[in-house]
């Protein structure tokens, strides 16, 4: 074991969501093998157990963000058991939305799920950029018409190029939690054909303003700006953290100096045995665990490093 080799072992013990990104990613494994692991998200394990505790509408706990029925957590937490969180963990499985279970679980969707904010269809989206950016995301990879949210969202990107949440209230300020949520949508969408000159402007433009700010300090005072940011989850959710920042450009393959402390920081996280932990969890209601809890090794962060120092080293 050294600094370039990853558990793989370990990481393959796991469920058929993880496996088949870890042989894709961080393995030479022919692409049938790939493919075959793939297809068994929809029919085994987690992925399988998450399309199992639907409502028979095809909706999560009756509801778009929120449940639509129990009671409020006392804590104020909120859960992550309605249709949107439900969703996006999902995508991060890899479901393949060309398999019968994606389509079908999309057409009800689109049927049968509104938004508690005006009551609009769930692929219509909502009013806030952080919603409406995992919407995206969800539409583009599962094959819905998204189209609206997007002009939405270019609409709403912000003089310093990112987005946020409070815009409606008088935010000019954007935040990297909505911006990384809107700049995850947006190269969803360009990859399955959505892109154009306006969009790829407005995304760049998100880019930029994580990448002047090296991914975790402020502009003016080069302080960080929340420690929570140098801890990594998973699942995300709407949060944004360091490594999360990192899959991103990552994904859209943008190398620049400015993501070098980011990537010096998660490289500084991996531990003796070639782990990351898991280390920061979001509190809410959860249909079930995926992993053992924070301060223990994480195989979601484990890969989530892995490949992203792979790609900047030139491994990958």
């Amino acid at each position: 074991m050294n600094e370039e080799t990853p558990p793989i072992d370990w990481l393959l013990d796991s469920d058929p969501a993880l496996r088949w990104q870890v042989l894709r990613d961080l393995t030479e494994a022919p692409a049938d093998a790939v493919a075959a692991e793939r297809a068994r998200v929809a029919s085994e394990g987690w992925g399988a157990r998450l399309l199992s505790a639907r409502d028979p509408d095809g909706r999560w706990m009756g509801g778009a963000c929120f449940p639509g029925r129990g009671e409020p957590p006392r804590d104020g937490s909120q859960p992550w058991t309605s249709t949107l969180p439900a969703m996006m963990e999902l995508y991060d499985f890899g479901l393949d939305p060309a398999c019968d279970a994606a389509r079908e679980m999309t057409a009800l969707v689109a049927a049968n799920c509104r938004w508690e904010y005006d009551d609009l269809p769930f692929f219509d989206g909502e009013v806030e950029p952080c919603i409406n950016g995992r919407t995206v995301t969800l539409g583009a990879y599962f094959g819905a018409d998204v189209s609206q949210v997007v002009a939405r969202l270019l609409a709403d990107q912000l003089a310093d190029g990112g987005w946020n949440c409070w815009t409606e209230r008088g935010a000019e300020v954007s935040s990297f939690h909505s911006t990384i949520c809107v700049l995850e949508g947006l190269l969803e969408y360009e990859r399955v054909g959505g892109g154009s000159a306006e969009l790829q402007a407005a995304r760049r433009g998100g880019e930029a303003y994580l990448l002047d700010r090296s991914l975790l300090r402020r502009r003016t005072t080069g302080e960080v700006v929340s420690d929570d940011w140098l801890s990594f989850s998973f699942p995300t959710r709407w949060h944004y953290d360091v490594l999360r920042g990192l899959e991103y450009f990552r994904a859209a393959d943008v190398r620049d100096p400015r993501l070098g402390e980011a990537v010096e920081l998660v490289r500084s996280k991996r531990c003796d045995d070639g782990t990351w932990l898991l280390e920061n969890t979001h509190p809410g209601a959860v249909h079930f665990r995926l992993e053992d809890g924070d301060g223990q090794p994480s195989r979601w962060n484990t890969l989530r490093a892995s490949r992203v120092l792979a790609w900047w080293d030139g491994r990958g």
